[in-house]
């Protein structure tokens, strides 16, 4: 069967086939993916993702008080009454260090469970790339096709997402030789190579990176636009992201 590696611009495009036995990547680099990374990395237990607040929250009920953080945001902004936000800065060991971290974004979490039928989800983005890098390439490597799952931005394709895709097919073309792809995965390959490792002028560029600085978090961008600064893979396993280490993440390097 032939190896496939695929980039799906926003979720609306995926289909079972795209999912079907196939392992997957889930790209929300502003916020989303970047900050479920960033709350792995500082030690959350888990991280499950919601598509309403209300489910959120009825869910944060069944907890005991102190074992769960509500964190999520609509339109770039903090829900009323949940204790954090979609900002990956917020996400430290002080404030979600051993808690279960219920998230419901505009955009991130949404992309998330729509992937969820695959054999295996990761999250990714800048900020822990080269961890998923190195999962991808094994899966590859082991004969499975790779979808790549860009969240976008409502449902319309997102530059940021899309140059993180691109930088992705870009690597592990060079490393996995005879890859068939779509289209979108070569257009979002051309994509990366245009900005090459300027991800702060990508990100700078990209319509809702400048709507998150004009909103007040200029920082938050920055930090999606660092590269690996949150080193930690990622996976949604029976609705809940978990960390899990693998051999070949543990070796990994930038690519």
């Amino acid at each position: 069967m032939t190896v496939r590696l695929d980039v799906f611009l926003a979720p609306s495009e995926l289909t079972p086939a795209a999912l079907e036995h196939r392992v997957v990547a889930v790209i929300d680099v502003l916020r989303a993916t970047t900050t479920i990374a960033a709350a792995l990395h500082a030690g959350a237990r888990t991280v499950i993702p919601f598509l309403t607040t209300e489910d959120a929250m009825r869910t944060a009920n069944r907890y005991q008080r102190g074992e769960v953080k509500l964190a999520g945001e609509r339109q770039m902004v903090a829900i009323p009454g949940f204790e954090l936000g979609n900002s990956p800065l917020e996400f430290t060991t002080a404030s979600v260090g051993g808690q279960t971290v219920l998230l419901t974004t505009t955009n991130g979490t949404r992309a998330l469970l729509a992937a969820e039928d695959a054999r295996a989800v990761y999250i990714a983005s800048y900020g822990n790339f080269s961890l998923v890098r190195a999962q991808l390439l094994q899966a590859l490597q082991d004969g499975h096709s790779v979808s790549i799952v860009c969240a976008a931005s409502e449902g319309m394709p997102s530059l940021e997402d899309s140059a993180c895709a691109g930088r992705f097919v870009h690597s592990l073309v060079d490393a996995h030789a005879g890859l068939m792809m779509n289209d979108a995965a070569r257009m979002c390959a051309l994509l990366s190579e245009r900005y090459g490792d300027d991800l702060a002028a990508l990100c700078a560029d990209a319509e809702h990176g400048r709507r998150l600085s004009d909103a007040g978090f200029a920082a938050d961008v920055m930090a999606c636009a660092t590269l690996d600064l949150y080193p930690v893979l990622g996976e949604l396993v029976e609705r809940a992201i978990v960390r899990v280490s693998t051999p070949q993440a543990a070796s990994s390097t930038s690519a």
